[in-house]
């Protein structure tokens, strides 16, 4: 069975963009692995001939191919990084190719918000795919995908490597910044780092500032500073800047704004602590690549369990109590949350025989099935 996996390709383009680059090349790991797979493709769905600079050792195990080139090479298409033609689906579809949708945004969100914010949105024929995958944070989306597209909905694993947290925390190795928790020296209280990309109402930032405004409030002492990132254009909208400077934590002068940044350079240099809040969107890479550096974790997370430091939903408070025991423990049991982290990131793993056979399962049933007809 061969596979391609759609991608996008454009000028300046950076896997830390977002968690869905990264995991178009995990899931060609996984694939290529797989007993049955004989090959797997990037569907280039961009401008560019190569990948970003920072996967382009993955570009040789896994071609980039037009999508042309595509209806010849690969006997299942998955939509994962780049929207694939319509017509070119039907025209694959018709002489027995199978095309799924694999979902790796919030459905919900991701069909509302551009009707309510007036922002840009793709818009195709909605029976174009013959099944649609979702992440397990997203089953309860299944009966809404299963209208919305005309064809059955089924959960996939959810995978992670940290293949790229790797390279990246090489790369700022190399200029003296070392990726890793350690007890911060000279400096009262820990720096609080947000990373929610504020691009959806599904990962935003005000929640995690309440959290550490409300942790300062407690204990001053705990907190040297608290820094949303992708926050630096939104710091004049009339809204965020009355709330952000509403904020006791602000007024004393140890709350800095600024834009994006890679993680692990960043919590080298600037961070100790990460602070963040998701709405029905569980599973996060910015999670994985915490735990994996042994960074304290606050998080709303149910799917993370014992992992990491959990308040539920929007408790404020409940949150800013877990900042509190994260000041004053993390540093003693460091290595028991190190030893649970592992065996969760163990668990995500491409190499991983459950990960792999929950994709073949799908692909079997998938190329097995007659035009139409429900597995």
């Amino acid at each position: 069975m061969r596979i391609g996996i759609s991608i996008i390709t454009r000028a300046g383009q950076h896997i830390w963009e977002n968690g869905l680059g990264q995991n178009i090349f995990f899931l060609a790991r996984l694939l290529s692995q797989t007993p049955g797979i004989e090959r797997v493709f990037l569907i280039n769905c961009g401008d560019q001939t190569q990948v970003p600079s920072q996967a382009l050792e993955e570009q040789d195990a896994f071609p980039l191919i037009s999508i042309q080139d595509a209806a010849d090479l690969i006997d299942v298409a998955i939509e994962m990084g780049g929207v694939i033609n319509p017509e070119w689906s039907q025209s694959f579809r018709a002489r027995g190719g199978k095309v799924a949708f694999l979902v790796c945004g919030q459905p919900y969100c991701g069909m509302i918000e551009p009707n309510v914010f007036g922002s840009g949105s793709f818009s195709a024929p909605p029976d174009r795919y013959d099944e649609v995958w979702l992440l397990p944070m997203y089953a309860g989306f299944i009966p809404m995908m299963r209208v919305l597209h005309r064809c059955e909905a089924f959960v996939v694993p959810y995978i992670w490597s940290p293949l790229f947290l790797g390279r990246s925390a090489a790369r700022a190795r190399e200029h003296g910044l070392e990726f890793g928790f350690s007890p911060p020296g000279g400096q009262t209280g820990l720096r609080a780092a947000i990373f929610e990309p504020n691009i959806s109402v599904c990962k935003t930032a005000p929640i995690p500032m309440l959290v550490c405004d409300e942790a300062f409030r407690r204990a001053p002492d705990a907190l040297a500073q608290m820094i949303p990132l992708n926050t630096a254009h939104r710091v004049d909208h009339p809204t965020f800047n009355f709330m952000a400077n509403s904020l006791d934590i602000v007024k004393a002068g140890r709350g800095l704004f600024l834009g994006r940044e890679e993680f692990a350079p960043f919590m080298a240099r600037r961070a100790d602590l990460v602070v963040s809040h998701q709405w029905m969107n569980d599973q996060n890479y910015l999670y994985l690549d915490a735990l994996h550096g042994g960074y304290p974790l606050v998080h709303n997370s149910r799917w993370l369990g014992d992992v990491g430091y959990y308040y539920a939903d929007f408790d404020i408070e409940a949150g800013a109590l877990q900042v509190l025991r994260a000041v004053r423990d993390h540093a003693e049991g460091l290595n028991a949350y190190r030893t649970r982290a592992a065996a969760l990131i163990a668990s995500l793993a491409p190499e991983a025989a459950p990960n792999q056979a929950g994709y073949l399962r799908r692909l079997l049933s998938l190329v097995s099935r007659r035009q139409g007809a429900a597995a």
